[in-house]
């Protein structure tokens, strides 16, 4: 890249954040209300007051100026606490509901007034940028390439959601990473219309596949008669095929053709795992493309990948608890695998047979085509490599064209300028049209116009919308179509918004909203972050990870696709199972065909129902060895009631587990109890944790917390903060899925935390009654509400 232009961009990206930094906070003053004093006198002065400032609480010097942001937050607390009932502590005199309703009300309207004249004034949401998954989806939409790019922009924080605005960062860092990776995927582009475009397609037999058998160092599969068979062994790198390293970075789809499984398990599947790497002790890091079924019946498995230069694939079986042999006879466990004078179906081993891989590079978001009407529509083979007749006003055109889809919305003639000077000037300066081009598309790409979105307070204009619908449903730019929709001024019609819901979510596209917002919403992503036990839980492996994962997304999938009602969070009668997890969750009389892979089935009424019992809920809310009502019971009321979970008091020690599982973590938990300080906070809190006892950290049932018998026994009961008792999770179930419109508000929240980048705000409470109501009549059904969700004012406005 040319050093002064960079030094351009550079410098003026600075100072965008600087002045986006800095811009004040708007605040606006309010006036203390008269008829709040009676209330505190009567009940909260006692534990609040200069002499006993309960949790750093002093009610009686506590100033009521919610105009400062600090002040307000204070007095939204008090008022949440009040209104949900934890304060005053239920074992004090409790207000009356006339007494509460007049205090509740002497909190509420000064702080709705002012949050709302606030909203009017800045909007809801303060300013906002790509996240590194919006910016990689949108450059490859924008331009039609695939070039991985998340792992060299500075990563986005993990609390929340990542395009929050509240959370989110823009420093020195972000801009030196967004200049490099935009040169990245215009190297990519460019480079697919200038040169000859790589056509790579290899088909690999047993003599590619067995490369180096008997040689040194080998860790491949064994031939056999036509086929080769990857066993289970414990040798490092094993499964390795060198021969099958690809040429470049990209995407590559990879089919195994005739596929099946030796020494098959107890559900007539061998499990074996495709990763890919250099396969090497210098370069030890894989990565996981799929799992691989290997039923009795031969059949070709097909997968698409991302796969560095250099990196060739590597197969192996991977089920936990499988027989896995040494890499020799003479019982080492290292160095070169020799199947001389072995029959390793004999020895018991697992394998997976197949006959043949074929390896083919592919460009899943747009063909060259594709890339040459994105950077150069209308211009000719031959004027991309002479250039156009009239390269200046050609430039012009094209850069108009790239920057409205760039920005989002059109660009005047102003905003224009400075990349047609940037492409007129290296023009002038002996440069080519193509990188004269490139030198204005960098520019576009490097654009705050760009990497920020920019939205006025009030109602959104159509371009605007345009965006909020397309980075929601599919983590990308708008299409052709909603930028169609938007210059004809249509977009603020609901009829017009729901119709196209309708058409992006039936797009490819939509899974990337699935997976961001399953991976977000639900913590998927952090299913790596604790390693179960391996003593304590011998059959978690590879394999049922990816499985709970994928069926937690297909639920989710479902239930958004036919409009289920959102009970199925909690109750549902059907799930997606492979054989995997129909053996892990212990089903065994649901009929499945091995090898399929995930498949919708009914569930029996059992302990197990709805996504709360899913494995990967069930993980990502525990650690490697124990369970803790605690994580679980936050997770469930934050995600999935929509009540807000204070922090612990900063003395409160936590919970040391009882890894032996000799105490149970209902009696450590009593200490915490006993204090007034965490008591309120727990009675909302354990109920859904204690009720989720009855599975362990990898989701199976339990009724013990160790040995049968042999440990504390698992004791599910509990009484929710409204006074209901329930002797397990059915029971804690039912009570929530008889409010059905709680569960469907605190779902509408997510999708807009999700939907604006900005936060719940204090005055949204009527806003999102309106639109749980909206979706009543098809029993809350989550496609319903994210219609009635992306259809509000609070969408709909900044």
């Amino acid at each position: 890249m040319n050093k002064k232009y960079g030094s351009y961009v550079y410098v003026r990206m600075l100072r965008y954040v600087l002045l986006w930094i800095l811009t004040p906070i708007f605040a606006i003053a309010g006036e203390r209300p008269t008829d709040m004093s009676p209330f505190l006198e009567a009940h909260c002065y006692e534990c609040h007051d200069d002499g006993m400032s309960k949790a750093d609480l002093n009610l009686l010097d506590l100033k009521f100026s919610p105009d400062d942001p600090d002040n307000f937050a204070t007095w939204e607390r008090i008022f949440r606490k009040v209104h949900e009932g934890d304060m005053p502590p239920k074992d004090n005199d409790r207000p009356d509901s006339e007494e509460l309703k007049v205090f509740l009300a002497s909190v509420a309207n000064p702080l709705d007034q002012i949050d709302r004249a606030l909203i009017k004034e800045k909007g809801r949401v303060q300013a906002r940028r790509l996240s590194c998954e919006e910016y990689e989806y949108s450059l490859h939409d924008l331009l039609g390439v695939g070039v991985k790019l998340s792992e060299s922009l500075t990563a986005d924080t993990e609390e929340g959601f990542t395009n929050t605005a509240a959370h989110q960062q823009l420093s020195h860092f972000h801009l030196a990473n967004y200049l490099n990776a935009a040169d990245t995927a215009l190297d990519e582009a460019f480079s697919r219309i200038l040169e000859k475009e790589p056509n790579f397609e290899k088909h690999y037999g047993i003599k590619d596949l067995t490369d180096k058998l008997r040689k040194g160092n080998y860790r491949g599969p064994e031939p056999k008669e036509n086929d080769v068979i990857a066993w289970s062994m414990r040798v490092q790198f094993y499964g390795r095929l060198p021969k099958l390293k690809v040429p470049e970075d990209g995407w590559y789809d990879i089919t195994i053709h005739s596929v099946s499984g030796i020494n098959r398990g107890d559900d007539e599947v061998t499990w074996g795992l495709l990763t890919t790497g250099s396969g090497y002790s210098n370069e030890p890091l894989q990565y996981t493309v799929g799992i691989i079924e290997g039923a009795k019946k031969p059949s070709d498995r097909s997968f698409r990948a991302w796969i560095r230069k250099g990196h060739c694939l590597i197969i192996k079986p991977a089920e936990a608890g499988a027989k896995t042999a040494k890499s020799n006879l003479k019982g080492k466990d290292g160095g070169t695998v020799i199947f001389d004078d072995r029959d390793m179906k004999a020895e018991g081993c697992q394998g997976i047979r197949f006959s043949s891989i074929t390896i083919k590079r592919v460009h899943p978001n747009g063909s060259r085509a594709d890339v040459m009407e994105n950077l150069f529509p209308g211009i000719t083979e031959s004027e991309l490599r002479k250039g156009p007749p009239e390269p200046a006003t050609e430039a012009t055109r094209l850069l108009k064209h790239f920057a409205k889809h760039a920005f989002r919305r059109p660009v005047d003639s102003a905003s224009l300028a400075p990349y047609e000077k940037l492409v007129t000037d290296s023009l002038a300066s002996g440069k080519d049209f193509t990188q004269a081009m490139r030198y204005g598309y960098h520019a576009i790409l490097c654009s705050p116009n760009f990497l920020t979105f920019h939205e006025k307070p009030g109602r959104l204009d159509d371009y605007a919308i345009a965006s909020r619908l397309s980075y929601m449903l599919w983590k990308s730019i708008p299409d052709k179509h909603l930028l169609a929709l938007a210059d004809a001024g249509t977009l603020n019609d609901p009829a017009i918004i729901t119709k196209e819901i309708d058409r992006m979510l039936a797009s490819p596209k939509s899974t990337r909203f699935v997976t961001s917002f399953t991976e977000q919403w639900l913590e998927l992503r952090d299913i790596d972050a604790t390693q179960p036990d391996e003593k304590r839980f011998r059959s978690f492996d590879p394999i049922l990870k990816e499985s709970i994962i994928a069926e937690t997304r297909a639920f989710v999938s479902e239930l958004i696709n036919n409009d289920l009602p959102i009970g199925n969070l909690l109750q549902s009668d059907f799930s997606y199972l492979n054989t995997r997890l129909q053996s892990h969750y212990g089903y065994k009389n649901i009929e499945l065909q091995p090898g399929n892979g995930l498949q919708k089935v009914s569930l029996p009424s059992d302990v197990r129902s709805g996504l709360l019992t899913q494995a990967a809920i069930l993980k990502v809310t525990a650690d490697g060895s124990v369970t803790s009502p605690v994580v679980r019971g936050v997770y469930v009321n934050e995600k999935i009631l929509g009540h807000h979970i204070d922090p612990p008091p900063p003395n409160i020690p936590a919970i040391e587990p009882d890894t032996r599982g000799a105490i149970s973590v209902r009696d450590q938990l009593e200490k915490h109890r006993d204090s007034k300080s965490c008591a309120s906070c727990h009675a909302k809190i354990d109920p859904a944790g204690f009720a989720l006892e009855e599975f362990d950290p990898i989701g199976n049932y339990r009724k013990f917390y160790g040995a049968w018998n042999k440990s504390a026994k698992v004791n599910p009961s509990g009484i929710t903060p409204d006074g209901n008792t329930f002797k397990n999770y059915n029971g804690w179930r039912d009570i929530q899925l008889s409010k059905p419109e709680k569960l469907a508000e605190a779902f509408a929240g997510q999708i807009l935390r999700y939907g604006t980048g900005g936060e719940l705000r204090f005055s949204d409470k009527e806003a999102l009654k309106k639109i749980t109501e909206k979706s009543r009549s098809t029993d809350y059904g989550v496609r319903s509400l994210i219609k009635a969700t992306l259809t509000s004012s609070l969408f709909l406005e900044k």
